[in-house]
């Protein structure tokens, strides 16, 4: 079967229904001679007349009558499969595997399965607590949300929310040890930082529209954010934490930012700087049916 011939087929139906060569070379943007070019192939391919032309009118053979319904078949069986496609999108179905940084997923995704799941009752999600770079395909990755400016290439990147960060530490933390009033201050406090590089101990700050970055000391560093966060409420010192994993905290009041102080922070929480949410380049969905928001994000 020469499937290369299925939109010689197509057109060859719109010719019977038209009736004419130079009605359908008009809606298909092309000449009639590229029109009878089509219908030729068919004929060479059958080894068979499909049409009797004349100047005025066509007439189907009885080889072409047996084409045209075959044919009229074929286009109602791709309608159809256009249709279960657009009814499958239509309604959020299926099995999403999501890939996210593990504080992300803990304090700002985790929290919001219940709506999730009431809203899109068809739907199953595996989450992955990840803070390495899964890959797509190995993995079997639907949907990746990651703090970057900019998605890797080959994905789309849809921004989620800008991740804030806070100095905080706790009440008690501030009464016995003082509150640092610049940045400056910082040098004689224990600060808990991230530990992986010696990059995550020098903190920025943006003031009057410059950047300093300060050199922190601390007695304890760890690479999850909420062992950090939990350091910080046993008065261990003072901590840069993303807003969204401090939020509870800060509200009950365990722990209180330090005031004046505006940090100067890159990551933004998104499908950049954000944290954004990320797909494969190759699939049209993108968020059709289906969306994960923080609160933060305001939609």
């Amino acid at each position: 079967m020469n499937l290369s011939l299925l939109p010689d087929l197509a057109l060859f139906v719109q010719i019977v229904e038209q009736g004419s060569f130079s009605a359908v070379a008009r809606q298909a943007g092309a000449t009639p001679s590229a029109i009878s070019r089509s219908v030729s192939r068919l004929e060479q391919e059958m080894g068979c007349k499909l049409l009797h032309r004349t100047t005025r009118k066509l007439r189907l053979s009885e080889p072409g009558k047996t084409v045209y319904e075959h044919a009229l078949e074929m286009l109602e069986s791709a309608r159809l499969a256009m249709d279960s496609a657009s009814s499958t999108q239509a309604v959020a179905q299926g099995k999403l595997t999501l890939s996210v940084p593990k504080a992300v997923g803990r304090f700002a995704i985790h929290p919001l399965m219940l709506e999730f799941f009431t809203r899109y009752p068809q739907v199953d999600v595996c989450l992955r607590l990840e803070d390495r770079v899964l890959d797509f395909i190995d993995d079997g990755i639907d949907l990746a949300l990651r703090i970057t400016p900019t998605p890797s290439p080959g994905l789309h990147g849809k921004p989620l929310m800008t991740i804030s960060h806070v100095i905080c530490a706790t009440p008690g933390y501030l009464e016995q040890y003082g509150k640092p009033r610049t940045p400056q201050d910082l040098r004689d406090h224990s600060c808990i930082s991230l530990g992986e590089t010696p990059a995550d101990a020098r903190w920025k700050f943006r003031r009057g529209g410059k950047t300093e970055t300060i050199q922190t000391h601390g007695r304890y560093a760890a690479n999850h954010t909420a062992v950090r966060l939990d350091a910080v409420k046993q008065n261990l010192g003072i901590g840069s934490l993303p807003l969204f994993t401090a939020r509870e905290a800060l509200a009950r009041g365990e722990i209180v930012p330090v005031p004046g102080f505006s940090v100067a922070c890159e990551g933004k929480l998104d499908r950049s700087g954000s944290l954004s949410a990320a797909i494969p380049a190759s699939c049209g969905y993108c968020g059709r049916a289906i969306s994960i928001c923080p609160p933060e994000c305001g939609r």
